[in-house]
């Protein structure tokens, strides 16, 4: 069973999701479905993890956070899992390519899947896939949108300052 908590932001409205063992997933505002495996079936405002994601968001999108302490329940294949793992050690305000991720992973060669997997991330923001960028330093896909994705990236670097 899932539950889920809608929450403002500056970057649009974010829906929570958490199962019954921690945050499963962070949708966007009109993504397509098929992005995340979890679906809630309750509205259930008081789910503590709920409480604990909205709050550490708010502190994150106010510059007063720089890292994320959850239980997580990210749904995926044992590949997926290994990408989003290496997406959570990118530090706060840098950027990485899949290239780097790839090699992170101990699998150089498979920067395409490395490209899926990131995609496929149902965690977003709390498992950083916006800080990852194309080779040449580019902005590439993000399921909020390149231009969130810009928004994010400036806010982490201002927060460095």
């Amino acid at each position: 069973m899932y539950f889920y908590k809608l929450l403002p932001t500056q970057v649009g409205e974010l829906t929570l999701i958490a199962g019954e063992q921690g945050l499963a997933a962070v949708a966007w505002e009109n993504e397509p479905p098929a992005r995340i495996r979890a679906r809630p079936e309750l509205l259930s405002e008081e789910h503590p993890v709920l409480l604990q994601a909205a709050e550490q968001l708010t502190e994150y999108f106010a510059g007063d956070r720089k890292c994320f302490d959850l239980p997580l329940q990210p749904e995926g294949t044992l590949f997926q899992r290994q990408v989003w793992q290496a997406l959570a050690e990118i530090p706060y305000g840098e950027t990485r390519s899949y290239r780097d991720i790839a090699a992170r992973i101990g699998r150089p060669k498979a920067v395409r899947a490395v490209g899926g997997a990131n995609g496929r991330n149902p965690l977003s923001i709390i498992i950083p896939c916006h800080r990852v960028i194309g080779a040449d330093g580019s902005l590439t896909g993000f399921a909020g949108g390149t231009t969130v994705k810009q928004q994010l990236l400036q806010l982490e670097a201002s927060g460095l300052r």
